[in-house]
């Protein structure tokens, strides 16, 4: 033995070495392992050992991907190795041929800094354990597998198998063998932490028989996969050479029946005439085309799309008024104005035997039902339903269809719709057609002219087809979140029903139900499982959605039916009960607060209302008047149309400036400052002027403004007050923030009729033809400055004004009863 050797015999219990992390390897005592080494930290390792005793530890780690292990990325038994030979290589690396000595376990790490020292502990082997006819046969039956893996696999000398045959040591062989198997690290530390040279040598044994097994595995799919290639090939060098015979003969194998079961077909569903000549001449074609030919595949396609449109299919078409209604009211809360247009085409079908030809068109924000409705009328009426998603569609072809020169060419939507459907008369939801676009490749709302119009769509022709298709029985149902990106031909053709925002109180029946009884089946429970409160629903919708449908509150329904069903399965609770004071638990912190009417009236500050997507909302006018020179500054993240009605309602107050009591000079000696909060948000539209022009108005004459009031409307240089849209969401708004009083324009009066009954009766309704008449209703002239007191008071003779308004209508049903006339 050499002098290293004699060194780690006389070695203490524990000794410190530098350590070097192998990634993906192990060595094994009595083992040659050579491989490179590039990280600075193993370069420094192998330096600090060559420059002393040439002896360094070897350890494992257990993640290969750790640039800088840590101990316990590290495995505990590792091999200490002696440095055989060093070669340096371009770049910095190293290549290393290392000679494993003795395995040794892993106390500490001394240093990790530029190398790793470490404290290890060598393990002494057991002494070679006596040979009985046991281990003899576990030794004869280890080298066996090892000859029949190295025999499989080929990556072994067969040097390395013969050597080991005369061997008698189980420790050595089962060390050996593991040294050149090609398995997972983690199997071979498992053998190298194994001490006892038996149950090593057993451990090596079952490796050999599991890698063995998934190598006859393997063998066994190479085979299935090269027999199967060899069968294909075979086939593709037989089916060429029977073309080409069937070419020289002019021959065509099922051609003959091929083209007479195409023909059968169309003359059997007796097809109007230029539709039966067309699929003929097409079918003519293609008997004249070499059976494989790409000529001949286009046109069995085109004649298979042809022949499997629903040419004389229909439903059976329920026309029962009552049911329908019945199975409407039962799918859907309120909506009574698209349940009645429903019923009213019910009816007229029902006295005319004939489709009326309307196309309706359910506008409203999302999550309100408008596709659910239209899934409710085709079961009312019996009829197939077909849905097309419109979101996103550039291009014409999409509902035209693609002409069938094209390769992979296919039908439009519509004609794939009633394919799909089977029937000549389903309903198709046309979804989200204020969402179409329009670019090079065409305009799809065009395409949508033909099928649309009642006085076209009985000869709808699709691009693929060619032929006409009557669409005249169909029903189409379109949805829309607004109709102004809606071209006006379209719009024209559409029999247009507004569907609002839901109050909340029509939130809560609809949550109860409809909402919990759906989410109860889908999460498996019953109604004594879980009970929600009325509170509580209230609660949701006020604190934990903000939106003019239902579908957020329908999500934060199913996160309490989830947390219910995780307690009951863990047997927390057997039947839960959610009141208002629970939510929290079972929703999180409140995400939304309720608006607030400000403590006292303030001057410049006015609550406007907006139309959203998603339902009415409060905006406030923050108004700010400072020495200047005349400037106007507009902040707030406004568009276009609601920079002119600022500046409308700063010219209108300039013309009116003596009667306000304002100075004629104030554009000249001021900066007007208009704010809208939340600037983060884009704000545009054609409602804001009535609140711009009162809250610039209170900012110069120092007259507050009424705090439980707001107000909505556009105005003109004039002082004219216009009609404005949205006028119930607004509304709603408007009652959600605690608002008495709302300012409308005058000519949005007829408009109240829309508004729900429970809004009409807690507010309490102004109209306003010019601005004039609503000054002293919404502005507190009493607490002005004195000198603008006298000009009020000497304007009275001028021009009489309303009177305040009561903190509180005291109407009932009647629309007239919540207006201050």
């Amino acid at each position: 033995m050499n002098e290293t050797n004699t060194n780690l015999q006389a070695a203490p219990e524990t000794v410190r070495l530098p350590m070097l992390t192998l990634r993906g390897l192990c060595v094994f005592p009595e083992m040659l392992l050579n491989f490179d080494v590039e990280r600075p930290i193993s370069v420094a390792a192998l330096n600090a050992a060559s420059e002393g005793e040439r002896v360094i530890f070897l350890l494992t780690q257990k993640d290969i991907t750790k640039e800088l292990p840590t101990k316990d990325d590290l495995y505990t038994v590792g091999t200490i190795c002696y440095i055989k030979q060093l070669l340096r290589i371009p770049g910095g690396g190293i290549k290393v041929l290392v000679e494993g000595r003795k395995r040794a376990r892993l106390k500490d790490i001394i240093s990790d800094k530029s190398f790793f020292l470490a404290e290890v502990e060598p393990i002494d082997e057991p002494a070679p354990p006596k040979i009985t006819a046991k281990t003899e046969a576990l030794i004869r039956k280890t080298v066996s597998l090892f000859d029949q893996y190295a025999a499989m696999t080929g990556h072994i000398s067969k040097e390395a198998v013969v050597s080991i045959f005369a061997l008698t040591n189980p420790g050595f062989i089962a060390d050996f063998i593991a040294q050149h198997l090609f398995i997972k690290p983690e199997k071979k530390q498992s053998v190298l932490e194994t001490i006892q040279p038996v149950k090593r040598l057993q451990r090596v044994c079952d490796i050999l028989a599991r890698e063995l097994e998934i190598l006859d595995i393997e063998r066994s799919i190479e085979e299935q996969l090269r027999s199967r290639l060899e069968r294909q090939q075979r086939d593709r060098v037989l089916r060429e050479q029977l073309r080409v015979i069937q070419s020289e003969l002019g021959e065509a194998v099922d051609s003959d029946s091929e083209i007479d079961e195409y023909r059968e077909r169309i003359l059997a569903l007796r097809l109007p005439e230029e539709t039966e000549k067309k699929l003929l001449k097409e079918l003519d074609r293609l008997e004249k085309q070499h059976a494989s030919s790409s000529e001949a595949a286009v046109l069995r396609t085109y004649l298979d799309t042809c022949l499997e449109l629903p040419w004389h299919t229909y439903s059976k078409e329920r026309l029962d008024v009552k049911l329908a209604r019945k199975i409407l009211d039962e799918d859907h809360y309120g909506l009574e104005k698209v349940k009645d247009r429903i019923i009213e085409y019910l009816a007229v079908r029902k006295m005319t035997g004939k489709n009326s030809g309307t196309i309706l068109c359910l506008v409203g924000p999302p999550g309100v039902g408008k596709t659910s409705i239209a899934i409710s009328v085709a079961r009312a009426l019996n009829r197939k339903l077909a849905r097309i998603a419109l979101g996103g569609v550039h291009d014409e072809a999409e509902i035209r269809g693609h002409r069938k020169t094209y390769v992979g060419a296919m039908p439009g939507r519509i004609i794939a719709a009633i394919t799909q459907a089977g029937t000549r008369n389903p309903l198709i939801l046309l979804d989200e057609i204020d969402k179409l676009g329009s670019d090079y490749r065409g305009d799809p709302s065009s395409a949508l002219l033909e099928a649309l119009d009642p006085e076209q769509n009985a000869h709808f022709r699709d691009h693929y087809l060619e032929i006409p298709f009557d669409l005249s029985d169909v029903m189409f149902i379109t949805t829309a979140n607004t109709t102004q990106t809606i071209p006006r031909p379209l719009l024209d053709r559409m029999e247009v029903i507004e569907i609002g925002s839901y109050t909340d109180m029509e939130k809560l029946q609809i949550a109860k139900n409809h909402l919990i009884p759906k989410q109860r089946k889908k999460h498996g429970l019953t109604g004594r499982q879980l009970r929600i409160t009325d509170e509580a629903i209230l609660e949701i919708i006020a604190g934990y959605t903000r939106e003019s449908g239902v579908r957020r509150l329908e999500q934060e329904i199913a996160a309490i039916c989830r947390k219910t069903a995780m307690k009951i399965v863990a047997g927390e609770e057997k039947a839960v009960t959610v009141r208002a004071g629970d939510l929290e638990h079972y929703l999180g912190a409140r995400k939304f607060r309720p608006e607030r009417v400000a403590g006292k009236d303030e001057v410049g500050i006015v609550r406007g209302l907006a139309w959203t997507s998603v339902g009415g909302e409060t905006l406030d006018v923050e108004v700010a008047v400072l020495e200047g020179t005349g400037k106007l500054e507009l902040t707030g993240n406004l568009g276009a149309v609601m920079k002119e009605s600022a500046q409308a309602a700063v010219s209108y107050i300039r013309s009116r400036a003596a009667r306000l009591g304002i100075s004629p000079n104030f554009n000249k000696e001021c900066d007007i400052h208009i704010h809208f909060p939340e600037g983060a948000v884009p704000k545009d539209g054609p409602s804001a002027g009535l609140a711009i022009a009162i809250a610039v108005i209170s900012a110069l004459t120092g007259a507050p403004v009424r705090r439980d009031l707001a107000m909505t409307g556009e105005i003109s240089l004039r002082g004219r007050v216009m009609k404005i849209g949205g006028l119930r969401e607004k509304t709603m708004a408007a009652l959600r923030a605690g608002v008495k009083t709302v300012i409308i324009p005058a000519e949005n009066l007829p408009d109240l009729e829309e508004i729900d009954q429970t809004v009409r009766n807690a507010l309490c309704f102004v109209p306003a033809e010019h601005i004039d008449d609503i000054l002293n209703v919404a502005l507190d002239f009493s607490a002005a400055p004195p000198k603008l007191k006298a000009t009020q008071q000497e304007s009275k003779h001028e021009e009489p004004h309303l009177p305040l308004l009561p903190e509180k209508s005291d109407g009932g049903g009647d629309v007239t009863s919540s207006i201050r006339q």
